[in-house]
């Protein structure tokens, strides 16, 4: 039988930009854990960091996730090699000295295109587990960091292992939480292809100042004529908009919309996954453990023995929505074809070596030839996810709007996870 599940709590923050709760800028509502998609700074020196950080690292959460921006320019060895002294002409920075802050944190897990694996060990505390992908890139718009031509998207994107249950991007993807007044929807669209083949829990992101929201994607996984195609969009209506309210998003059993998505594994190999053998005594700790993968390629090779039956999924809460909370929004219906096309090494990032199927991203029933095979087989329970961009600047760099609200609130989703000691049992 399928692991138990028990509710976890998630605090999304993005685009902070020097912000902190400690000044009162935004309240900090209490999690278990914490999520910072980028941007912590305006131009990545050392003080700004520092600042940063150190809220981070005083917040009261059991894990603390944290990726880069576009904006923590010394965070990027490359790009600031190159253009630093733009930025830092009269005080240099060492952005080895920068990259060490977060390296060095005690209880911050910082990713850098690549992959963790996360267990809370608290005695009061959900004791849950899930996988999580970190990555600070963007398409390049202007001269800042961590920046790639929408052309590398497929071979960049295409790191995120199947079976992730959090991406964590400091770009949205293209038409989800990505609307600005000055570019129309501003995200990444081999982002969003690739979040149809891995179809995560949860999507956070930034970046887009404007975008900040929530949206439920009910992915179309049957079409076997339109790629990485969407049945549904159902929007968020913010219930902490102009009030004292949490923003508050309830994607658990309990709250009665839960997340049309099992994680995808049965019990033996969600356990394996997680480097849960049975027989495992859990031990109590102050802090989530963290099992980090040296690569996101080298993660990627472990997804051929992660399938499933089908049958795994048959105790899934079938999704109705609704109350006020969700407003349907549109069925998307985008073509955009990756056949055969072959993985760009010019990203910078190594060459995963694939020649694309002419299935890729297409819906059908495995095992036809037709589908794609890889992010369908044994993954049907993966139908759902929910994007969310947290950006808590409201207005765009560099900020110098002084009309309406200037700063978001943190956003806070609650989702059921698998209990690691359950699963050890």
């Amino acid at each position: 039988m399928p692991p138990a599940l028990r509710k976890t709590r998630f605090v999304c923050v993005s685009d902070t930009h020097n912000l902190s709760p400690t000044e009162g800028s935004f309240k900090l509502p209490k999690g278990d854990v914490l999520i910072h998609a980028g941007d912590l700074t305006n131009q990545g020196n050392l003080p700004e960091l520092r600042k940063t950080l150190a809220w981070i690292e005083q917040a009261d959460f059991e894990a603390k996730i944290v990726i880069a921006g576009n904006h923590d320019i010394t965070l990027d060895l490359d790009f600031y090699a190159d253009h630093g002294l733009q930025f830092h002409n009269q005080y240099p920075q060492e952005p080895s000295d920068c990259i060490q802050l977060l390296k060095d944190s005690p209880s911050i897990t910082y990713l850098k295109h690549e992959s963790a694996e996360i267990r809370l060990n608290k005695q009061n505390g959900p004791r849950t587990a899930f996988k999580v992908f970190g990555s600070p890139y963007s398409i390049v718009n202007g001269l800042w960091a961590f920046g790639y031509v929408p052309e590398n998207g497929p071979e960049l994107w295409d790191h995120i292992p199947l079976n992730t249950d959090i991406v964590i991007t400091h770009t949205p993807p293209k038409y989800h939480c990505d609307e600005s007044k000055d570019r129309g929807a501003a995200g990444c669209e081999a982002l969003r292809q690739t979040l149809w083949r891995v179809r995560p829990r949860l999507a956070v992101c930034g970046h887009v100042h404007e975008g900040r929201g929530v949206e439920r994607v009910l992915w179309d996984l049957t079409s076997p004529n339109v790629k990485y195609k969407e049945e549904d969009t159902f929007y968020w209506t913010d219930p902490g908009h102009d009030n004292n309210k949490q923003c508050l998003f309830d994607l658990s059993i309990r709250g009665g919309n839960p997340l049309e998505n099992d994680g995808s594994e049965a019990m033996e190999s969600q356990a394996k996954s997680l480097g849960i053998n049975p027989g495992d005594t859990p031990k109590d700790s102050d802090s989530a453990s963290q099992i980090p993968l040296s690569s996101a390629s080298e993660t990627a090779s472990l997804l051929h023995s992660t399938a499933t039956s089908e049958s795994a999924f048959s105790t899934v809460p079938t999704f109705h929505a609704v109350g006020t909370q969700l407003t349907r929004r549109r069925s998307l219906q985008y073509g955009a074809d990756l056949d055969n096309l072959k993985g760009l090494g010019s990203s910078g990032f190594p060459s995963t070596g694939n020649t694309y199927s002419t299935g890729r991203g297409q819906g059908g029933k495995p095992p036809s030839g037709r589908c794609d095979m890889e992010a369908l087989h044994g993954r049907l329970g993966r139908k759902e996810t929910c994007i969310i961009n947290a950006a808590i600047k409201a207005t765009n760099w560099p900020h110098k709007s002084a009309k309406g609200k200037k700063h978001n609130k943190p956003i806070v989703v609650d989702i059921d996870l698998p209990i690691w000691d359950d699963i050890s049992d």
